[in-house]
């Protein structure tokens, strides 16, 4: 009979344990909507050579981005690619958010372009706030991001407008 009402108290403190660490890393988590507007500052690349258009590079793409809440930052991308032209494309871009006090954001994405039998490009990014300073410090979630990139001619820069959303949390204080 010791045993099981042991086993009902312990049952219930793990059942209460779960609600309380649940409920507390729910309530800390944050959402933050924006919209970037970026231009291309560097682009150089390499030809493969095992088929038509094949490229590794190194792209930099600076702008600003504007917050629902007010904020403003400056952004930075610096990205690697590998891009198949029809097939597939590939990149890691690490982005630098600073926003006006001097804190900042660092996110990361992975970014994979597959083509269907249509020719039709899909993408599917993965983006992660990896790091912060300032009143970011420790920051760490997720974000998602819709875009379009303006079509350019010969030899112009390349430019974009994104839509984001980011989940993230704090530390406490």
């Amino acid at each position: 009979m010791a045993t099981r009402i042991s086993i009902g108290v312990l049952f219930g403190i793990l059942v209460i344990s779960a609600w309380v660490l649940g409920s507390g890393i729910q309530a800390g988590a944050e959402t933050l909507k924006g919209r970037s507007v970026m231009t291309e500052t560097k682009d150089e690349h390499i030809s493969v050579n095992d088929e038509p258009g094949h490229v590794l590079g190194v792209q930099i793409t600076e702008g600003l981005a504007t917050f629902e809440n007010g904020e403003i930052a400056k952004i930075k991308n610096h990205n690697i690619y590998d891009i198949i032209p029809g097939k597939v494309a590939q990149a890691i871009i690490y982005t630098i958010w600073t926003f006006e006090d001097g804190s900042t954001v660092v996110t990361r994405t992975q970014r994979l372009m597959v083509s269907d039998p249509d020719g039709k490009l899909s993408a599917k990014n993965t983006t992660e706030l990896i790091k912060g300073s300032g009143r970011f410090l420790g920051i760490k979630g997720t974000g998602s991001a819709t875009g379009k990139t303006f079509q350019r001619s010969e030899g112009e820069a390349m430019r974009s407008v994104n839509d984001f959303t980011w989940t993230y949390t704090l530390p406490t204080k």
